[in-house]
């Protein structure tokens, strides 16, 4: 390589941080030292790769690594545009050898007749997409519940092996070997041959993704090569009774009808790969996550007092500490990622657990939260057309696994240890987890009957439900009449998320089945506490007539969130903040803040009556001059017409209360620019779903290369969901917006109560929990 010049770096050049090395990128770009230094195979990356790249992320997001020869891809976005195009970026050399083989290794491999060929993982269009639709049955929702109950026979058998020694190596003694007892019974081989394609298997990892040394390479080979010929003859074996249950015998049905699309060579390399796929990835991510709630008791005792939380700290396991480190892709055609141009032929390592740690998708990113609102949005199955098939099997077996040993063993703790990695770029998890316990403490031994209880699995993405945290009724304290305002704190004292004006939790209103968003009205600065002020409704659905009847100071309460959709614009020229009753909770949120930037704005506050109105006395104190009552029956009325009788460029108008009122602001602003006006609902609208009154259309899912029909009496989230398409989802009413979704094609029937109207006209997005096509197609960045 040649010198640097010292010149600015040509045009195209990714930024590269100084000290620069004698380095050039293939390009003729400037390598910095950082970036020639690089090496996965290192113990710094192998113990930590989302921390080995923090330097990346901050400063040199896509990066040329000289001892690799491939630019290294670090941050979210970047990750998931490559992988939702697998034409520019194409996945065939996913399984390429990262460190070749010499002569010696290759020519063993050839004596075995070893020829791996493309699979699901690395094969590219059109080939990819009719084996992938042709064989997805075994892997959706409905078909992967005959697994569970193998899963939880297995994990009961080998924790009774070691749950009365008090020391085990969770690794050796269970996470190997069950995961890959699943994956054999998933593609159906025969009891007999377990145990030898177990011997098997990992080789396979070493061959592909790792750095064999040189004396070590023909040894791999000659597993490697036994793996090849001992699958082919489990394949042959099969084919003489396709009849029975697993994957493969599914795929040699299929063949039957489809032999141009379902070929021996491609069923052969299946089953092989699909081996490594189903178990290795999955035993290491129990690993990691064993790991991962152990280093952090707190976290432990949660999960193990609350095994709801279990399916959410599955997500979040896999975000913070997945076992799928990073993938690979060539670059067909001129590109530009993250800023740099990519010439056609480039190889891209695209670090999926660095992406997952990026603090432009999730905030407080290196914070293991169980209750992370997006943590199913992690890049660990990767994204698109090649995401992981198995991702449900993988969280079922995890949810599991998990459930057994905080019933069993919440007293486990990690053992004094060193842990080890076999070296490689992509997949990671410790050789070896040695944990310790007091077999006294058991607590099956004082209650046996805790053995008979199940956690429900969730198989798909889990419930935003599914990250409730208790809080503490620090006080309940009546504010005007029939309002009462809670201040909620942690049990334990500790500070609780963050949050932004115009945010809301759910309270779970005596239980989870009875659920209610109320808005955040205390200080965002307050990390101690959470406040919000309750309306007991005449005509109340459960809600407010619950927490007025029941909830008491001490109390403890579940909630989720805070979550928002109704954000204030903080760099707008100025604001006119309205509210109507109790709509004053999210309003005043909003105005504190404003006061705190010193922004332009005004407080226009309803009500019918000053003792029904909520926070007058601390408002008046905060906002002086600009706050303005109007009390009915006092005679002053605010005169929306006159208020906003002339639009004001960069003025935003925020606005929360009664359906009548924000009418007649919508009304008022019509004449205002688009999305001038902003406003909060606290009702939905959307009604049951009636067939009759419905039609089916497709929804076609362009970054996955699949269509999905959508029955008259289907919501489109049903129907992806079945179609084992992951959607994070809550209230399910078209309030929220967790169920949000892009749209790249067809008109939308907007159903929600969360789009303004310049967003619906755009046809851009869609909530996919009501809303549905006016014409027979949609088309979704899914």
């Amino acid at each position: 390589m040649t010198t640097p010049p010292s010149a600015a770096p040509a045009t195209g050049c990714p930024f590269a941080s100084s000290p620069l090395s004698t380095h050039t990128t293939p390009t003729g770009c400037p390598v910095s030292q950082r970036a020639a230094e690089f090496d996965p195979f290192e113990d710094a990356y192998q113990q930590d790769p989302p921390e080995s790249l923090r330097w990346a992320r901050e400063q040199e997001p896509i990066f040329w690594s000289p001892r690799l020869g491939y630019w290294v891809v670090t941050r979210y976005e970047d990750i998931k545009s490559i992988f939702r195009d697998n034409i520019t970026f194409s996945p065939s050399i996913a399984l390429e050898k990262i460190t070749p083989t010499g002569e010696e290794a290759n020519a063993v491999l050839a004596s075995y007749g070893f020829a791996l060929n493309r699979t699901l993982v690395n094969e590219d269009e059109p080939a990819h997409m009719p084996r992938r639709r042709l064989l997805m049955e075994p892997f959706t929702p409905d078909e992967l519940r005959h697994h569970e109950p193998l899963v939880r026979k297995l994990a009961r058998e080998y924790v009774d092996r070691f749950i009365d020694d008090g020391r085990a190596d969770l690794v050796d003694q269970m996470l190997w070997e069950v995961p890959l007892t699943v994956a054999l019974h998933f593609l159906g081989v025969p009891e007999e041959d377990m145990d030898t394609l177990r011997k098997y298997s990992i080789a396979h990892t070493v061959n592909t993704w790792g750095r064999p040394k040189p004396e070590e390479q023909v040894a791999v080979a000659h597993a490697v090569g036994n793996f090849w010929q001992f699958a082919g003859q489990v394949l042959d074996k099969m084919r003489q009774d396709p009849s029975g249950p697993g994957w493969m015998r599914y795929g040699i049905r299929k063949q039957v009808d489809h032999p141009e699309v379902v070929t021996d060579s491609y069923l052969h390399s299946m089953m092989m790969a699909g081996i490594v796929a189903a178990h290795e990835t999955t035993a290491n991510a129990t690993a990691n996550a064993m790991k991962l709630l152990l280093q952090h008791p707190d976290t432990w005792r949660e999960i193990c007092e609350d095994p709801s939380l279990i399916s959410n700290a599955v997500e979040e396991c896999l975000r913070h500490n997945g076992s799928v480190a990073a993938w690979r892709r060539l670059v067909t055609k001129e590109v530009e990622v993250g800023g740099a141009r990519l010439p056609a032929g480039s190889k891209l390592l695209i670090v999926t657990s660095s992406a997952n740690h990026d603090p432009h998708q999730f905030a407080d990113a290196d914070l293991f939260d169980i209750r992370r609102d997006n943590a199913s949005e992690h890049l660990t199955f990767g994204y698109g057309s090649h995401q992981c098939m198995g991702k449900n099997l993988a969280r079922m077996e995890m949810q599991i696994f998990l459930e057994e040993f905080t019933r069993r063993l919440p007293h486990m703790r990690l053992a004094e240890q060193a842990f080890s990695y076999v070296p490689n770029t992509s997949f990671r998890g410790p050789e070896h987890l040695w944990v310790e316990w007091d077999p006294a403490l058991n607590p099956e031994r004082a209650r046996p009957t805790l053995l008979q209880a199940q956690t429900p699995v969730r198989i798909g993405e889990p419930s935003r439900q599914a990250g409730a945290r208790t809080v503490i009724v620090d006080s309940a304290t009546p504010v005007a009449e029939g309002i009462v305002r809670l201040r909620l704190v942690a049990p334990d004292g500790k500070a609780l998320p963050r949050w932004t004006p115009g945010a809301h939790i759910d309270v779970e209103c005596g239980g989870p089945e009875l659920s209610r968003q109320y808005s955040l009205c205390g200080d965002p600065d307050d990390t101690r506490a959470l406040e919000i002020a309750v309306l007991r409704e005449a005509e109340s659905r459960g809600g407010s007539a619950w927490i007025h009847g029941q909830v008491q100071a001490g109390d403890r309460l579940r909630i989720r969130g805070p979550r928002n959709h109704f954000r204030l614009d903080e760099g707008a020229r100025r604001l006119i903040l309205i509210a109507g009753g109790i709509g004053i909770t999210p309003v005043s949120a909003m105005a504190r803040r404003a006061r705190a930037l010193g922004l332009d704005y005004a407080l226009h506050y309803s009500g019918r009556r000053r003792a029904t109105m909520a926070f007058v006395d601390e408002l008046a104190a905060l906002h002086g001059e600009r706050l303005h009552l109007h009390v009915g029956d006092e005679g002053r009325r605010c005169d929306f017409d006159a208020l906003l009788a002339r639009p004001e460029p960069g003025t935003q108008v925020y606005a929360c209360g009664p359906q009548r009122m924000l009418d007649a602001l919508e009304a008022g602003c019509a004449g205002w620019p688009e999305d001038a006006l902003r406003i909060e609902h606290f009702a939905s609208t959307v009604g049951t779903l009636d067939p009759s009154r419905e039609h089916a259309f497709e929804v076609e899912l362009k970054d996955s290369g699949i269509t999905v029909m959508v029955a008259a009496d289907r919501t489109v989230l049903s129907a992806l969901r079945a179609a084992n398409v992951d959607i994070p989802s809550d209230c399910e009413e078209g309030l929220c917006g967790t169920c949000e979704v892009r749209v790249l094609g067809g008109e939308v029937d907007h159903r929600d109560l969360v789009l303004t109207r310049a967003e619906r006209e755009a046809q851009s997005r869609m909530m996919t929990c009501c809303s549905r096509a006016r014409g027979g197609k949609l088309v979704l960045e899914l």
